[in-house]
């Protein structure tokens, strides 16, 4: 339970700074160059999902031992894919139907977001270990 625990701490941790970047770059192309909010909401989710990769594989999940790293990519794309279409649909449907502001709507959007990708990346891309534990399984 305190692996658990200390992973999900790292997760809230790389999570607060893909928040910012996906927050601070929607808010700058739309309110700063006049960009659509879903089309800046599309494009600074995407830009956040890089710095998340990195970071995710590196400080909060533990590699799947026999996965390869692009197989490893791959999964992590398509389940950033389904987290952008429950982002941009909580998007759209918080300002178009219920006519809230786009950044209040970000944020509410962000945490479903945030709960979808620590479930399915855990589920999918760890080991179930911390990093450099992987080998005492195995001593």
């Amino acid at each position: 339970m305190k692996k658990l625990i200390a992973q999900i701490m790292k997760f809230g941790v790389v999570g607060a700074i893909a928040f910012v970047i996906d927050y601070g770059l929607m808010v700058l192309l739309t309110e700063a160059f006049g960009v659509n909010y879903l089309v800046s909401a599309t494009i600074s989710f995407t830009a956040s999902v890089v710095f998340n990769y990195v970071a995710s594989m590196r400080y909060v999940f533990t590699h799947k031992e026999g996965m390869s790293r692009r197989r490893e990519f791959i999964i992590f794309v398509v389940l950033s894919i389904i987290g952008l279409l429950i982002n941009n649909g909580c998007m759209w449907a918080g300002v178009e139907l219920l006519g809230i502001h786009y950044m209040v709507v970000k944020i509410a959007a962000t945490f479903i977001v945030m709960v979808w990708n620590f479930v399915t990346r855990k589920k999918f891309l760890d080991a179930g270990n911390e990093p450099g534990e992987i080998l005492s399984d195995i001593e």
